[in-house]
């Protein structure tokens, strides 16, 4: 059998894009045209002038009214522009443009528009939260919140001019699952609280890296970078590159389904009745490797069987199978009811009505490994949800059978295309940058965490860039911290996690750039925690502050300001502390000292006032150096300022 659609997004169909598919060359033609940014229903920035632009024959005559205004200019080099006066927010406006065609565009507004980028958290759509918040989708009425989704997309040659793809969208239930979960929840705080519409132009690219979002001209200290994309530049070497990495992760897909012996059995291993001569105990959840089983990379086949009354087979169901590595293909009685091709979105799938049945039930999952890690991950749902409001639930985790299908090597590397130096900043940041912004939200940097130590220049690096091509001057950058994520650890440890949000909060320093931290809002076990509201919440905070130029919001939560010593003790100095510092139980966590060998041990903690720290202990006479949740998951972290803000983890030397 060949590669299933689901099990070729991830290493075929992202691979199978091409410069080819992606340059979009602007050649003369008779009619004027827009970039897609600006058609109907799109929202453009208020309070500034208003910049419409497009291609049109060389000397063509273009005119343009809008709200009464009317002006007109003359194409040159193929391009033309208009700039309206600035207004305030409002619409629905039209704009006319005439040439040797019309164009009308309707269901125009002015308001705010942001930029969401940067990795899969803030791609992460809302229908992947559903689940955390069951009514939102179908019951938000917002159509003064609209989206911009610029499909994956990447470029080596010179920067795109528009984008293949796209279309403004309306915060309705038709299109809100699509939307950005942080977008949407960031623009509807900033909406409740101004009254103006929201725009946001969502380019974000799961698992890119920062690089792959910077100029040529930002990179130049850096030519290892600069290297790989030079090279690719060359279509007969991306073409080979592509077509190579294809091959590969297809002939690893074809061994693994040809020599699967549940494929290959009479009846496959999916069937609803099945002897299990020959199938061992799994319990689920957990890693078999944890549990023995010698099974690191291809496809291992999982069943389980259960019981229903009657009447609990006749009710709609879900059959909820938390998060599986890698890949699964999932069947209940024998009938296939959903598959994924990766690890990380949750395995929550509808069962149709009349396949459970009174009795005797079976589920049975093909699991595809390819990183060398395989099982079905802890602290998940793994249960059949039953009825309309799921109120009864049929637990599935505990003992279920497993068997080998086949055994592979681990899957052949890729080049991710999209991943590439420059790509992403060439096909989905140029076509925006003649676009009036108010500012941008970012979350990204779990693909830099093992380079933790570049991100120090390189993010900074980055955010003058983006500054400097729009050439809008320091409009508000506000960025996420990363979460907490992996297993705690109940002693001081070092961290390129940590060292990564340690740079994330290094670039305050930048002017008009505000910082969420969401350390109190991850999964230990889940990259991709579904928290979305308070991410999107405490960005618009920083919006708030930088943007609409609010004195009085809360918008940070307590950022390390000094730290001195005063014989065995640190006193620590806070800024953002609102109304004062609060420890949320009966101890500070996670916070740790040490002397100049930086041998940390975790520090007795006292507040000293409304803006400070003083800590110290036994074990360090000398302290000089502080850490606070410095970790990949602090999980105790409790530090907060009145505003119920959480502190930002910090390493800092006494001076």
């Amino acid at each position: 059998m060949l590669l299933s659609t689901s099990l070729r997004i991830r290493f075929c169909a992202l691979l199978a894009l091409t410069t080819g598919l992606l340059s979009v060359t602007h050649t003369t033609q008779a009619d004027i045209r827009l970039p897609l940014l600006i058609s109907d229903g799109a929202v453009l920035q208020r309070d500034k002038p208003i910049h419409i632009w497009g291609w049109a024959d060389e000397g063509e005559k273009i005119s343009g009214l809008f709200d009464g205004e009317t002006l007109t200019t003359t194409a040159k080099e193929g391009r033309w522009s208009l700039t309206f006066a600035p207004r305030k927010a409002g619409g629905p406006y039209a704009l006319t443009l005439n040439g040797k065609n019309s164009i009308t565009l309707k269901d125009l507004w002015l308001g705010d528009v942001w930029i969401g980028a940067g990795q899969s958290n803030m791609e992460f759509p809302l229908n992947r939260v559903r689940f955390r918040y069951p009514d939102l989708i179908g019951t938000t009425q917002l159509p003064k919140i609209r989206e911009f989704n610029v499909p994956v997309t990447f470029r080596f040659d010179a920067p795109a001019e528009d984008f293949e793809k796209g279309q403004w969208k309306t915060a309705t239930p038709d299109n809100l699952g699509n939307f950005s979960a942080v977008g949407f929840f960031f623009a509807r705080h900033l909406q409740e609280q101004y009254q103006v519409p929201v725009g946001i132009i969502s380019l974000s690219v799961g698992g890119s890296p920062v690089e792959a979002w910077m100029s040529e001209e930002s990179l130049v200290d850096y030519p290892e970078y600069l290297a790989k994309q030079e090279a690719l530049k060359d279509p007969a070497v991306l073409e080979a590159t592509r077509s190579g990495d294809q091959a590969r992760a297809q002939s690893w897909y074809t061994l693994a389904s040809k020599s699967d012996k549940g494929r290959n059995s009479d009846p496959q291993w999916s069937a609803a009745e099945l002897p299990l001569d020959g199938w061992q105990t799994y319990k689920v959840p957990g890693y078999f490797k944890e549990q023995g089983i010698d099974f690191e990379n291809g496809v291992a086949w999982v069943r389980k069987e259960f019981e229903l009354t009657a009447e609990q087979a006749a009710k709609p169901a879900e059959l909820w199978l938390g998060v599986l590595i890698d890949g699964d293909e999932t069947f209940v009685n024998g009938q296939q009811v959903g598959q994924v091709g990766y690890r990380y979105p949750p395995r929550v799938y509808t069962l149709p009505a009349g396949l459970l049945k009174a009795g005797k039930n079976t589920v049975a999952v093909r699991l595809t490994s390819y990183s060398g890690s395989p099982g079905f991950i802890p602290d998940k749902t793994y249960a059949l949800k039953l009825g309309e409001d799921q109120s009864e639930q049929i637990d599935l985790s505990g003992d279920w059978h497993y068997r080998i299908g086949m055994v592979a090597g681990p899957m052949p590397p890729s080049t991710t295309l999209h991943y590439q130096p420059t790509t992403l900043y060439k096909a989905k940041l140029a076509p925006v940058l003649n676009t009036p912004i108010t500012g941008v939200i970012w979350y990204q940097g779990e693909s830099n965490i093992t380079r933790a130590k570049e991100y120090f220049d390189l993010f900074p690096r980055m955010i003058r860039d983006w500054r400097k091509q729009f050439g809008q001057g320091d409009f508000p950058f506000l960025y996420v911290q990363l979460a907490n994520l992996n297993e705690a650890h109940e002693q001081p440890v070092e961290s390129d996690m940590a060292l990564l949000r340690e740079a994330q909060r290094y670039a305050l320093s930048e002017p008009n750039t505000a910082m969420a931290v969401a350390l109190d809002v991850g999964e230990w076990n889940d990259i991709h925690p579904l928290d979305k509201q308070s991410v999107g919440d405490r960005l618009a905070l920083g919006a708030r502050k930088l943007a609409y130029g609010d004195k009085k919001v809360v918008a940070s939560g307590p950022l390390v300001k000094s730290v001195q010593r005063r014989g065995s003790e640190l006193i620590i100095e806070f800024t953002d502390t609102a109304k004062g510092l609060e420890i949320r139980g009966d101890q500070l966590y996670e916070i740790a000292i040490a002397g100049e060998d930086k041998q940390f041990v975790w520090a007795k903690a006292k507040l000293d006032g409304k803006h400070r720290l003083r800590l110290s202990s036994p074990e360090v006479k000398t302290p000089v150096w502080v850490r606070y949740a410095w970790a990949d998951n602090p999980s105790k972290a409790n530090l907060y300022n009145s505003a119920g803000l959480p502190a930002s983890s910090f390493e800092a030397q006494a001076r």
